[in-house]
């Protein structure tokens, strides 16, 4: 059982909810708040759990090593820098602060005293909203178009903060995590109507550098209640209404355009597809990902660092709904950690660099360009402007990345293999804005000199032969070459040809992994890997299903 070793500062409105789901868990050690009747307000249950009106009693206090706060947004940074500074692990409430240089300060020193510092941005944390995220990320909406968020209720009505930083903070966490990226331009409008200069309503218009828009309406004048999120993709809708019932809260769309010979889209309707996911309370979810990380010492999914971006949308926006709703640019270009750039490389300033990414002689990254984590550019690569590219990409000499090509995680670009964009390219026609899309899914591999032929997409963990011409589409661990390239194969996750027996089972050689082929609905060939749990030497996110690895050392 976990060891109660958590203070919760501000035990009111919010704070309740809090000390209930970490009560729950059985991390709740003390209640902090300045109101006697506040804490007399909590029955026997909470018995055992000791009472307290002075902050400064929490903070030295050797048996609390972690606080949740709970208290008005005006009083975050400063209680959060004491417990931090009094080696506390911390968790506060939306919004991390309300100075961003604050914000930054508080990230600074949670990282210089080795502690856990994580904001409670709660729809993160909503199973649904985890499954529409990891829906994204596999690409089953395809490329972003936009993404619409209505928050709207009657009450509760604040006179200490507008609806902006009220209601709008969880879904501007969540539309960036969606994006992948922050936005360039930030419009805002709203109104006053109850109290001057707080304002009732507004509405949020976010401008990304990949063409994906969005935008966020939020009212507490409004006679219905609605939660809704919507996210339009090049190949599907999904739709996460967290007013319905929990088995139709999210509904996924899929193949909503039919295109005609003549290029002209007509619109399938249909009921949908109903998502379905175990269901789970948010905040206790979110409540047990603090224990965990703290636990751990890994960073949280709504870390300071992702509260920060979240503030600097929240002033770009109150920038501009001062101004009138003139449009607010917000910078792009993050500070990189551990990051190595040659100096003969050319990385322009609003590029953004994930940690441990290197690039080396000559290469040029372009300017709102995304690379993840880990990625190694060889000599003279070049990345397009507004290109994202994953972790752990390897993308080797003289590789050119153009704009409309979207790369995943743990993918091998060979040297001088090519990439287009444009299928019939002329000098004197300019078809700048109307590029052709390439994916490239998780895990693939593109052999040294094979050229990819633009709009196609390689599935994950395929393997393209040395010079193969590649002009179609790749099933997932495909294995082909030739000119043009034909599938010949299976290839392993682990870069092994496999062969099946009289079953459709076949084994990888090194990993021990099996694969189990099969014909789907179009009589199409494909195969699954089946991760063999008796393989100690596996690492445990190999042995579940799981895809989110990006290593595959024994």
């Amino acid at each position: 059982m976990t060891q109660p070793n958590i203070a919760l500062i501000g035990a009111g409105y919010w704070g309740k909810n809090l000390a209930r789901n970490f009560h729950a868990l059985g991390a709740l050690h003390t209640l902090c708040d300045a109101s006697p009747q506040t804490l007399a307000s909590y029955g026997d249950d909470y018995a055992a759990v000791a009472k307290e009106t002075s902050f400064a009693k929490v903070l030295a206090n050797p048996d609390i090593t972690r606080v949740a706060i709970a208290a008005p947004a005006t009083l975050h940074y400063q209680l959060a820098d004491q417990a931090i500074q009094a080696g506390k692990d911390v968790y506060v409430e939306k919004p991390l602060c309300l100075d961003i240089q604050e914000g930054q300060q508080l990230i600074e020193k949670a990282s210089a005293a080795g502690r856990i510092l994580m904001v409670g941005h709660l729809l993160q944390y909503h199973a649904y909203v985890e499954k529409l995220a990891q829906m994204v990320k596999a690409g089953e909406l395809g490329k972003l178009h936009y993404i619409t968020s209505n928050r709207l209720n009657l009450g509760k009505i604040r006179q200490e903060e507008n609806s902006l930083w009220s209601f709008a903070p969880h879904d501007i966490s969540v539309i960036l995590s969606l994006a992948g990226e922050l936005p360039t331009d930030v419009c805002c409008s709203g109104e006053s109507y109850l109290t001057s200069g707080v304002a009732d309503t507004t509405l949020t218009q976010l401008k990304f550098a990949s063409g994906l828009r969005s935008h966020i309406y939020v009212s507490w004048l409004n006679p219905f209640k609605e939660q809704k999120l919507t996210v339009v993709g090049s190949e599907g809708m999904a739709v996460f209404d967290d007013t319905k019932p929990w088995d139709e809260k999210l509904v996924l769309y899929r193949n909503y355009l039919t295109w005609t010979d003549g290029n002209v889209p007509t619109a399938n309707k249909s009921l949908g597809e109903a998502i379905q996911v175990e269901q789970a309370e948010p905040l206790k979810s979110e409540c047990q990902h603090f224990l965990d990380r703290c636990d751990d010492r890994q960073a949280a999914r709504t870390d300071g660092q992702e509260g920060l971006r979240v503030l600097k949308v929240l002033h770009a926006a109150q920038s501009s709904l001062e101004n009138g709703g003139v449009s607010s640019s917000l910078d792009t270009c993050e500070p990189c950690e551990n990051v190595t750039i040659h100096p003969t490389a050319v990385v322009d300033s609003k590029a953004k660099l994930g940690n441990g990414t290197k690039v080396w002689h000559f290469s040029h990254v372009s300017d709102n360009c995304e690379l993840g984590e880990g990625c190694n550019l060889g000599q003279n690569v070049f990345i397009a402007p507004g290109v994202r590219i994953g972790s752990n990409v390897k993308i080797q000499n003289n590789v050119s990345v153009y704009t409309g090509t979207a790369i995943e995680d743990d993918v091998f670009l060979g040297p001088s293999c090519v990439l287009t964009n444009v299928s019939n390219p002329r000098s004197e026609v300019v078809r700048r804005g109307i590029y052709e899309e390439t994916t490239i899914r998780r895990g693939a591999t593109i052999g040294a000199n094979a050229t990819i032929v633009c709009g196609v997409t390689i599935g994950r963990f395929a393997f393209v032969a040395a010079g193969a011409v590649v002009t179609k589409d790749i099933p997932d661990y495909g294995y082909v070459r030739g000119v043009p390239a034909k599938q010949i194969g299976w290839m392993s996750r682990h870069g092994h040809p496999l062969t099946f027996d009289t079953e459709g089972k076949a084994s990888c050689p090194e990993s021990k992994l099996t694969y189990q082929q099969s014909t789907n609905a179009l009589g199409l060939q494909t195969i699954a890997c089946q991760e063999l749990q008796e393989a100690a030497s596996l690492p445990t996110e190999m042995k579940t299903g799981d895809t989110s690895y990006r290593t595959f050392s024994k």
